[in-house]
C-alpha cells in the first residue's frame, strides 16, 4: 500500500494500528493512497486514508487510443518534450525521495524524510562491502514500508541491474525455501525473528545457494547465530541501522584473505565496522565528550546517508542532528579496528535506587539460561514508589520450564539489583512484535503495566 503524500511518497505500514495509519497521514498531508482489491480483501479492518486509487481498475482494459497515445509519446517525443507533456519538473538529488515513518516501537510514528541522495549514498556503501555482481539474486522479504526493506530489498537490485524474487510474507518459511532453491538466491536479508521460523521448517539443500545472509532491525544473539550456521553452513552476518540513516551504518562482510594476507571483516558479537564514507563517535550521553576505545557510550553518526530531518517537526530534529551528526539512542563500544558492539539502547534503561539497570542485558541473561534460539524473555518497567522503577518479565515458557532458569538467576552474575524478583515474571502467549520484526516495545510496557497492575491489584 503506497500513499502519495503532498511532498514525496511513503509505503504504508499496513500492520499499524489504524490510529496510527491516520496520524502518519496527516504528518505527510497525504493526498491519494495506491493500493489494490486483493489486499483489501485480506485486510478488511484497515482504514485507507485519502482519495484511493485501485490497481486493477487502472490497469483494467485500456481503450485502444490510449495505448497509441503513450506509444506514441514514447517512440516520437524527444525527452525534453516528454517531459513537458507529461507534466514532469526537474529534480535534484538533494530533493525529498521518500517518507519512512518510524516504527513506533517506543512512541508516536516520526516521518523520516530522506533525499535521493541520502538512498542512492546507501547503496553504495552498502555495494562496496560485499561486491554483488550480475550472477547475484537477492530476497526480497522485508516489507518496504521498513528502511532495510526500503533500500537494499527494493532499489539496491533496481539501481545496480541485480536479480530480486520477492515475497510478501517473511515467516512464510515453505515458500521462502522453495524461491530460495527455484531461483538460487545469494543474498537473504532478514531479522533474527525470521531467521528462527526459517531454521524451524526450510531444508538446509533448499539454502545451498545462499552466500550471505545478513540480518538487521534487532541484535542477533549468538545461540541463533551458531544453530543457524549449524543448520545450513553459514553464517549470517549481522548489521546495524536506523531509518534515519538510510538506514544502514555498519555490517559484517566475508573475510578477504589470499596468500599471506588476511584482511578482518567479520567479528561475532558486534555489528561489524562502520559502511565506507560513515564517520562514527562514542560520546558521553550527558556531556557528548569523546570516550577512549572500548569504553561504552552514545553512539552519533555523520555520513551522505543521514536524513534531512523529521517531517513537519523542526524540534525534533534539531534534538538528534548536530553539526550533521546524528544521535542514534543506542550505547555502543568501539574497538581498535572499527569494530563496534550495541550494548543497549538508552531507552531500554530503568533507574532503580539510583543506578540504571540495563533491559536488555537482562533478556540475553535470562534467554542464555534457558538454553533458547530464540526469544522466550522480554523485559520491561514499571513505576515504583520505593525505588523509581522495577524490572517486570515477560516470558513465554511453561511454569515447569520457567522454574530450573529462576533457580539459575538466583545463583548467576548479574548484580543483585538487575535480578527480578519471581513474582515479577508473567507469562503471555506470545511476545509483542511489530510488522517489521522487531520486538514492540511500546506494546511491551503497556502490557507489562496492565499485568503488574493486575497483581498488585
Amino acid at each position: 500500500m503506497f500513499c502519495l503524500p503532498g511532498r514525496g511518497r511513503s509505503s504504508a505500514n499496513y500492520t499499524a494500528s489504524n490510529e496510527v495509519i491516520a496520524s502518519c497521514a496527516r504528518q505527510c498531508n497525504l493526498q491519494t493512497t495506491v493500493t489494490s482489491k486483493a489486499f483489501l480483501e485480506r485486510f478488511p479492518k484497515i482504514e485507507i486514508p485519502g482519495r484511493m486509487l485501485l490497481l486493477e481498475d487502472v490497469l483494467e482494459k485500456p481503450r485502444i487510443a490510449e495505448k497509441l497515445a503513450a506509444l506514441a509519446l514514447a517512440w516520437l517525443l524527444p525527452y525534453r518534450l516528454l517531459k513537458a507533456a507529461l507534466g514532469a519538473t526537474r529534480r535534484t538529488d538533494a530533493d525529498l525521495a521518500t517518507v519512512i515513518f518510524s516504527s513506533g516501537s517506543t512512541g508516536d510514528p516520526k516521518g523520516v524524510m530522506l533525499s535521493h541522495h541520502n538512498i542512492a549514498a546507501n547503496i553504495r556503501q552498502v555495494t562496496q562491502v560485499f561486491m554483488l555482481g550480475g550472477g547475484d539474486k537477492v530476497l526480497g522479504i522485508l516489507p518496504f514500508f521498513h528502511s532495510f526493506g526500503f533500500t537494499v530489498g527494493l532499489w539496491l537490485p533496481a539501481v545496480h541491474g541485480i536479480g530480486v524474487v520477492f515475497h510478501p510474507n517473511p515467516l512464510d518459511a515453505t515458500s521462502i525455501s522453495e524461491l530460495v532453491s527455484k531461483y538460487s538466491v545469494t543474498f537473504l536479508i532478514a531479522t533474527p525473528t525470521f531467521l528462527q521460523a526459517y531454521m524451524r521448517r526450510c531444508s538446509p539443500e533448499h539454502f545451498g545457494s545462499l552466500q550471505y545472509v545478513l540480518v538487521g532491525a534487532e541484535k542477533l544473539p549468538e545461540r541463533t547465530a551458531l544453530q543457524f550456521e549449524d543448520i545450513f553452513g553459514i553464517r549470517p552476518l549481522e548489521g546495524y541501522g536506523c531509518t534515519e540513516c538510510a538506514p544502514v551504518v555498519a555490517v559484517n562482510g566475508r573475510d578477504f584473505r589470499a596468500p599471506g594476507f588476511r584482511q578482518v571483516a567479520a567479528r561475532r558479537g558486534t555489528i561489524g565496522q562502520p559502511l565506507p564514507g560513515v564517520s562514527v563517535r562514542i560520546v558521553d550521553p550527558e556531556t557528548l565528550e569523546a570516550l577512549p576505545l572500548n569504553k561504552p557510550g552514545m553512539l552519533l553518526v555523520k555520513g551522505p546517508n543521514v536524513m534531512k530531518g523529521y517531517l513537519g517537526r523542526p524540534e525534533k530534529t534539531a534534538e538528534v542532528l548536530k553539526d550533521g551528526w546524528y544521535t542514534t539512542g543506542d550505547i555502543a563500544t568501539m574497538e581498535e579496528d572499527g569494530f563496534l558492539t550495541i550494548t543497549d539502547r538508552l531507552s531500554r534503561f530503568s533507574k532503580i535506587a539510583g543506578e540504571m539497570v540495563p533491559h536488555i542485558k537482562i533478556e540475553d541473561k535470562l534467554n542464555e539460561l534457558a538454553g533458547a534460539t530464540e526469544q522466550v524473555f522480554s523485559v520491561s518497567a514499571v513505576p515504583d514508589q520505593k525505588k523509581g522503577e522495577r524490572i517486570i518479565v515477560l516470558h513465554t515458557l511453561t511454569e515447569a520450564e520457567l522454574a530450573p532458569v529462576l533457580d539459575r538467576l538466583a545463583e548467576s552474575d548479574l548484580p543483585a539489583l538487575w535480578k527480578p524478583k519471581k513474582d515479577q515474571f508473567f507469562h503471555v502467549d506470545m511476545l509483542p512484535y511489530l510488522g517489521s520484526g522487531k520486538l514492540d516495545l511500546r506494546a511491551l510496557k503497556m502490557q507489562a503495566a496492565e499485568l503488574a497492575g493486575k497483581e498488585t491489584a
